[in-house]
């Protein structure tokens, strides 16, 4: 919670740091947020076949979320969108290593029946920080004048003191140090991986190119005339909704089809797309991105489970790395092809064609609806 309140503060002005400080066009913040969050995601394959390997996760957890840390002075300094970038795959890298490690000790030390419940509250108070900090950029925005630079030298401080309390506040489970050393990623535990796992591979890919950077929500309330210090209030609105439903529909999901719920996520979203797709004014943004939201909370949880009920419990670090590793792709793809649709089309066809993917990933879903038992 504490490093997503920092790395929020950030995120949630970045585009409009980018656009209006900078003069960066919209291709060049989809490239920047495609390249950070794909590496964050490709990250993880080996943060967790390492964790794997180690059967420890504190280690790796702490030194990611002190690479996030460090990462937030480089953007109160950046004079050009490259010291930008290199901030952001700096932090990102660090997300990468502390993501998998984190997800698998949760796994751990969660009984098998509450595992949908349990991602669901750690998805919320992610949430919560993810939607503290934007609403703390909107105060300190407006009290320093539109001042972006201030307002990330302070994110520096809840970074640090999410450090801290890793440091002195978590214990892992004891078996997590007895266990015998293995290769993660050899060619016997790999076919250990089953269909059913590169299954939700296959959906966690779908699902990340029909969703791109929340960037574009940024830049879209920016289209709605509001003024630019509150622009990030899109992000605590679209953070507050995924907070609240997260938890409940991770409940859900242990007593539902997981499919089912995934293509109910998916329709939210494709109404989502159309809503902000239609106009630019303040209200008909703000109901889309609630909606999002929504989606939000009602998937992403959930694909977590679905990995660790389809991975074996020692190769669970290894199988979150590689369902990153294919997502990050997708992500950075999905970024690139929105930033040239609204430099060349325009927001409202950006959404659009967001629509188009989700009703493909939708039609997919229904496909393979009968071939697998996720």
């Amino acid at each position: 919670m504490m490093m997503d309140i920092s790395s929020e503060m950030i995120h949630s002005l970045l585009p409009l740091f980018m656009v209006t400080t900078l003069g960066a066009s919209a291709l060049a913040v989809g490239l920047v947020e495609g390249l950070a969050e794909s590496t964050a995601l490709i990250v993880k394959v080996f943060s967790g076949t390492l964790s794997d390997y180690l059967g420890k996760r504190k280690g790796l957890a702490v030194f990611g979320y002190a690479l996030g840390a460090l990462s937030k002075p480089l953007f109160a300094i950046a004079p050009t969108i490259g010291l930008v970038l290199s901030a952001r795959l700096v932090d990102r890298v660090g997300k990468g290593v502390r993501g998998a490690p984190r997800d698998a000790l949760v796994a751990d030390i969660t009984p098998a029946h509450l595992r949908g419940a349990a991602f669901g509250l750690r998805q919320s108070l992610d949430t919560v920080g993810a939607f503290l900090g934007p609403l703390l950029a909107v105060g300190l925005m407006l009290l320093w004048a539109n001042d972006f630079r201030a307002v990330f030298w302070v994110a520096v401080i809840p970074g640090v003191m999410a450090v801290m309390l890793l440091l002195v506040g978590l214990r892992e489970p004891k078996h997590a140090h007895t266990i015998k050393r293995i290769n993660p990623i050899s060619r016997e535990n790999l076919k250990r991986l089953s269909g059913s796992y590169w299954g939700v591979v296959s959906i966690g890919a779908v699902f990340t190119l029909a969703r791109f950077s929340e960037a574009f929500l940024v830049l879209r309330a920016q289209q709605s005339g509001i003024p630019l210090a509150l622009v990030p209030l899109v992000m605590v609105a679209m953070n507050l909704i995924y907070a609240v439903s997260a938890y409940p529909f991770g409940k859900l999901s242990d007593r539902m089809s997981h499919r089912r719920l995934l293509a109910f996520g998916l329709v939210v979203l494709i109404v989502a797309d159309l809503v902000l797709a239609a106009s630019s004014h303040w209200g008909v943004v703000l109901a889309g991105v609630v909606l999002w939201g929504l989606h939000m909370g009602m998937t992403q949880g959930l694909l977590a489970t679905m990995v660790a009920q389809t991975a074996p419990p020692d190769l669970r670090g290894t199988a979150y790395g590689f369902f990153n590793l294919v997502s990050g792709l997708a992500m950075l793809l999905a970024s690139l092809v929105a930033g040239l649709l609204w430099d060349r089309l325009g927001a409202s066809f950006t959404f659009y064609a967001g629509a188009v993917f989700c009703a493909i990933a939708l039609a997919g879903l229904a496909r393979t609806a009968n071939r697998s038992n996720v």
